[in-house]
């Protein structure tokens, strides 16, 4: 999921913030030079403290709008238990709105905090109505929605060492605001990383994610890797979720190519139950949902502190299969293909203005 990096990218320093929007000319020189003996006022203010953040990077995003949408694609069906039937059909549309949102509550030198919120709803809308299969018809009826906060804590530990630890809780599922119920559509996913700060330009972690990625909760390891080549040239990754090169065509204009991987889990809660041969009936069922997205992006200043973002790609869908919530061994009941298709986004972002930024560097 495009998650993991989003609290990383808004946690930024606003000072190196500052810097990624004006890019110089030469590198400035790491760590700073020394200050004269007996100046203990100025080697007292010469600690940097490290961030995974390099020069270069975009501005960090404190409000975020985001609207994607793909054309029609092919969906493929088949039941995994005697007494489901298979589908095959279209999708005309699927649709994804995203609102996010992120204050620094705590923000010291060797500490930041960060609370963030966020708002997602997919919808779809299939060639038949009713398609008279109960999965598709329950989530074009009701869309599947996501609301969720995450906690995320940035600690630098000197001028080289630093860690991060984030933790997220999100309600997903096809709910409506009278069905919610924090118990049945709770999902919780964390990360923590230790990294190096080896100069302005080079940062780079490791350290494990617990969360959604690949359908299932699962733990896996991450690598974050944050370098700038030059006053164009740079990569973003968070291995193997995200790897992105991104070009600095001028401080207002960013460009970016890679690859992501999505993953999403929502709770299902059918109106008419799943009959089974031999076995009790169905009305609860989980969908994981896991993509990998091929993309370019621009980035560009509207004015200030209003960016806007266009991005465009291809999606391959890995899975969308359902599974049987009530059995602990997660049986596939319904698996499903959609078919690859192209899909293009629009992004409004609010970032911290250049005369805030300025002040915090001049301070």
């Amino acid at each position: 999921m495009l998650r993991p990096l989003a609290a990383l990218a808004v946690a930024m320093l606003c000072a190196e913030a500052a810097q990624a929007q004006i890019t110089p000319t030469t590198p400035p020189v790491y760590p700073p030079p020394a200050p004269p003996a007996g100046d203990t006022i100025a080697a007292a203010n010469q600690k940097e403290f490290a961030t995974p953040s390099v020069l270069g990077m975009g501005p960090s995003k404190g409000l975020i709008f985001h609207y994607e949408r793909m054309p029609r694609f092919n969906v493929s069906s088949d039941g995994r238990v005697v007494g489901l039937n298979d589908y095959r059909s279209q999708a005309e549309k699927n649709a994804r709105l995203v609102i996010k949102g992120y204050i620094p509550f705590w923000n010291r030198p060797h500490l930041k905090m960060l609370l963030g919120v966020n708002y997602e709803r997919e919808e779809f809308k299939f060639r038949d109505r009713p398609t008279g299969y109960e999965l598709y018809d329950n989530i074009e009826d009701k869309g599947l929605k996501t609301l969720g906060a995450q906690l995320a804590i940035i600690r630098p530990v000197n001028e080289v060492n630093w860690y991060i630890f984030r933790v997220k809780g999100e309600l997903s599922g096809d709910y409506t605001s009278s069905e919610l119920s924090v118990r049945d559509y709770l999902r919780v996913s964390s990360e923590f990383l230790y990294g190096w700060k080896r100069s302005p330009t080079f940062s780079w972690g490791v350290g494990l994610q617990l969360g959604y990625t690949f359908g299932r909760q699962s733990i896996y390891p991450a690598v974050l890797y944050n370098r700038t080549f030059n006053n164009r040239w740079g990569v973003e990754a968070l291995f193997p979720a995200r790897i992105t090169m991104r070009y600095n065509a001028s401080p207002r204009s960013l460009f970016f190519a890679g690859y992501s991987v999505d993953g999403l889990n929502y709770i299902i809660k059918l109106r008419e139950p799943l009959r089974r041969e031999g076995a009790i009936d169905l009305r609860t069922l989980e969908l994981r949902e896991t993509e990998v997205k091929f993309r370019g992006r621009w980035e560009r200043e509207i004015y200030d502190f209003l960016w806007f973002g266009l991005e465009g790609g291809y999606r391959y869908n890995y899975a969308f299969d359902a599974f049987d919530r009530t059995n602990d061994n997660r049986f596939k009941i319904i698996d499903s293909k959609l078919a690859g298709a192209p899909y293009a986004s629009f992004e409004l972002f609010i970032v911290p203005p250049r005369k805030f930024l300025k002040k915090t560097v001049d301070k």
